[in-house]
Order: structure tokens, then C-alpha cells, then sequence
């Protein structure tokens, strides 16, 4: 596959969850309150599973003895 057709084929899939996520808030039977503090909870839970992550990258590196991180086949997806 070439990088144009790579970065066209990522470009169309956001674009499609761009619109997936538009349209599910526009179709939501719940009120805007209610949706914003729904999304607000999500992006908190999403950045402490994040915060985590870098976390246990951090001490895995010093653990280890060196500055570089190895990748482990990820066991922090989000």
C-alpha cells in the first residue's frame, strides 16, 4: 500500500467517526447537560488511564536501566 493511499484511507476513517460521533449526539433522547457531563466523565477516565499508562512506562524504563522504552505489545490500550 503506498503512504498516499495510507494517509487517504486514515483521513476517510476519521472523517466517518467525525460524522458517527455528530450524528449519535444529534440523535441522542438525552438533554445537552446530560451529554456534556457523559462526555466530560469519558475524557477524565481517558486521560487517567493515560496519565497511568505513562506511568508504568516511566518506572518499566528505570527499572530497566536504560533511557529507551521497549515496546511490550501494549497492554494499556485506551
Amino acid at each position: 500500500m503506498s503512504k498516499k493511499t495510507e494517509q487517504a484511507a486514515l483521513l476517510a476513517f476519521l472523517a466517518g467517526a467525525a460524522v458517527a460521533a455528530g450524528a449519535a449526539l444529534l440523535f441522542t433522547p438525552k438533554t445537552g447537560r446530560e451529554v456534556r457531563e457523559k462526555l466530560g466523565e469519558a475524557k477524565d477516565e481517558a486521560l487517567d488511564k493515560l496519565k497511568g499508562c505513562v506511568k508504568n512506562a516511566k518506572l518499566r524504563s528505570r527499572k530497566n536501566g536504560s533511557d529507551q522504552m521497549n515496546y511490550d505489545g501494549g497492554d494499556c490500550w485506551i
